[in-house]
C-alpha cells in the first residue's frame, strides 16, 4: 500500500492536493458570506465579525483538533492490521462528535450573547449577531458530525471523498446562504438567520452523504452503529489526541483576539491594515491544513506498523513542503506588498499599515507553516502534547510582549514585528518538541475490538 511503503513525496502531494482545494473553497465561502452579508448594511456585517472568532474555533476544533484525533487513531489501527478497531473506533469517534456538538450548542446559546457584548456588540449589533448565531450554533451537531465523519474517511488514506463533499458542501452553503440571506425571487428575505441556515442545509447535506458512503460498504471500513459495545480504552485512544489538541486552536483564536485588541489601540487604519494582513495569514491555513492531514493517516499507518523511522520521514517531509510553499508566498509580499493590499483598499493612510504588516510578517510564513503542519504530521504519532506547548509559548510571548509594547506606547510595526517573532518562536519551538519527543517509545499493544492483543505497536 502507497501510505505505508510507498514513495513519501508523491504520496504525500497526491493526498495533499484535494485537502488544499477543500479548504480553499472554505475561504471562497468566508469571502461570499461576508459580500453578500455586507449588502443587509453595516450592523449585519459587525455582527458576523462578533461571532466569526468563536465559529472559526468549532470548525479549527471539530475539523483539525478533534479530527486529527480520530484520524489518528483510525490509522494506526489500520497500519497495525486490525480493521475491526478501526470500524469500532469510527462509531466512538460518532459518540464524541454527536456529544461535543451538543455541548458546543449548550455553551453557546447560553453564553453567547455575553461573550459578543464582550468583544463590543451593541444595540442592532449585538441583536443580529445573536439571531444569527442562534441558527448557526443550533446545528452545531451536524458540523461536528460533517468534520468527524469525513477524519474517519481521511483516517483510512481517503482524501479524495472527504474533500469533494466538503467543497460541494461549500458551493451549497454560498447558493443556499445567499438565496436566504437576501431573498431570491419566490424566496423570502430572512437576512441573517438565513446565511446561518444555508449553511446548516448544506452541511446537513454533507453529514448524509459521508454517513451514507460509510455505510454502504464503499470505503475502506463500513460504519455500523448498531452492535457495537461503548468501550472506554478506545475514547481514550481518540481523546488523547484530539482532545489535548483542541488546545491549539483555542489558543490560536486567544492571540488573534489579543493582537487585535493592541493593534485597534492605534486607530482604524492601523486596524484595517492589520486586518488586510491578517486576511492573507488566513490563507495560509489551508495549505498548511492540507498538507498536516494528508500526512496524519501516513504517519498513523507508520507507527501501527512499527515504521517510526518512516513516520519520521513523513513528517519532516510535509512540514518541508509546506514551509517552502508559505516561504514563498511570504516572500512575494514582503517584496511586493501593493499586489496583496490593493486588492482590499486604495486608502494610502491603511496601505501604509498593510504594507508594513506583510513586510515584517512575510518572511516569517515559512516558519508558520512549518510548525502547523508539523502538529498536524504529530497527531498521526498520537504525541501531541509538544506542538500543543508550542502554541502556548507563542501566546504567552504575545500576551506578554504586547502588554509590554501596549504600556511604552509601541507603533504599528513594532506589534506587527511581534506577530513575525511569533511565528518564528512557534514554528522552532514546534520542530524542537518532535525533535526531542519518542514517537517509538514502548507502551503496552493495544486491544481489538473484541477485547483481544492486536498487533504490537511501535518500539
Amino acid at each position: 500500500m502507497s501510505l505505508t511503503s510507498g514513495p513519501i513525496l508523491p504520496t504525500l502531494l497526491r493526498l495533499a492536493l484535494p485537502n488544499v482545494l477543500a479548504m480553499t473553497m472554505s475561504v471562497a465561502v468566508g469571502i461570499a458570506e461576508t459580500r453578500y452579508v455586507g449588502l443587509l448594511g453595516t450592523a449585519p456585517l459587525a455582527a458576523m465579525a462578533l461571532v466569526f472568532p468563536f465559529a472559526m474555533l468549532v470548525q479549527m476544533m471539530s475539523a483539525g483538533a478533534m479530527g486529527g484525533g480520530v484520524s489518528s487513531a483510525v490509522s494506526r489501527a489500520l497500519g497495525a492490521k486490525d480493521p475491526e478497531r478501526a470500524r469500532t473506533l469510527a462509531v466512538h469517534a460518532v459518540v464524541i462528535g454527536t456529544v461535543a456538538g451538543l455541548v458546543t450548542t449548550v455553551v453557546f446559546l447560553a453564553l453567547g450573547p455575553m461573550l459578543y457584548r464582550a468583544l463590543g456588540g451593541r444595540g442592532e449589533v449585538l441583536d443580529e449577531a445573536v439571531r444569527y448565531a442562534g441558527v448557526l450554533f443550533f446545528g452545531a451537531v451536524l458540523i461536528w458530525l460533517l468534520n468527524t465523519l469525513a477524519s474517519v474517511l481521511r483516517g483510512t488514506g481517503d482524501m479524495r471523498v472527504p474533500s469533494l463533499t466538503l467543497l460541494v458542501s461549500s458551493v451549497l452553503q454560498i447558493l443556499i446562504g445567499g438565496a436566504l440571506g437576501l431573498g431570491i425571487g419566490p424566496i423570502p428575505r430572512y437576512g441573517m438567520p438565513g446565511v446561518a441556515f444555508g449553511q446548516i442545509i448544506a452541511t446537513a447535506a454533507g453529514v448524509a452523504f459521508l454517513a451514507w458512503w460509510l455505510g454502504s460498504g464503499r470505503a475502506r471500513l463500513t460504519l455500523r452503529l448498531r452492535g457495537i459495545a461503548l468501550r472506554g480504552d478506545l475514547f481514550a485512544d481518540i481523546l488523547k489526541v484530539g482532545a489535548l489538541a483542541c488546545l491549539s486552536p483555542v489558543q490560536s483564536v486567544l492571540t488573534v483576539l489579543i493582537f487585535t485588541g493592541l493593534v485597534a489601540r492605534l486607530g482604524v487604519e492601523a486596524l484595517a491594515g492589520y486586518g488586510i494582513g491578517q486576511r492573507l495569514e488566513f490563507l495560509l491555513i489551508p495549505v498548511a491544513f492540507g498538507i498536516g492531514v494528508a500526512s496524519v493517516p501516513m504517519v498513523g499507518m507508520a507507527i501501527g506498523a512499527g515504521d517510526v523511522a518512516r513516520a519520521r520521514r513523513v513528517a519532516w517531509t510535509a512540514a518541508s513542503v509546506s514551509a517552502l510553499m508559505l516561504g514563498a508566498l511570504g516572500a512575494i509580499v514582503s517584496v511586493a506588498p501593493d499586489a496583496w493590499a490593493t486588492l482590499f483598499t486604495a486608502d494610502e493612510a491603511v496601505l501604509v499599515h498593510a504594507r508594513s504588516y506583510l513586510r515584517w510578517a512575510g518572511p516569517a510564513f515559512a516558519a508558520f507553516g512549518f510548525g502547523l503542519t508539523l502538529y498536524f504530521a504529530s497527531q498521526g504519532s498520537g504525541k501531541v502534547l509538544g506542538p500543543v506547548l508550542a502554541s502556548t509559548v507563542r501566546l504567552v510571548l504575545v500576551a506578554v510582549a504586547g502588554a509590554w509594547l501596549a504600556r511604552h506606547d509601541a507603533e504599528a510595526w513594532q506589534y506587527f514585528a511581534l506577530v513575525a517573532g511569533g511565528m518564528l518562536i512557534y514554528g522552532v519551538a514546534t520542530g524542537l518538541s518532535v525533535r526531542l519527543t519518542r514517537w517509538g517509545a514502548r507502551q503496552a499493544p493495544p486491544t481489538s475490538a473484541r477485547g483481544e492483543p492486536a498487533a504490537p505497536l511501535a518500539r
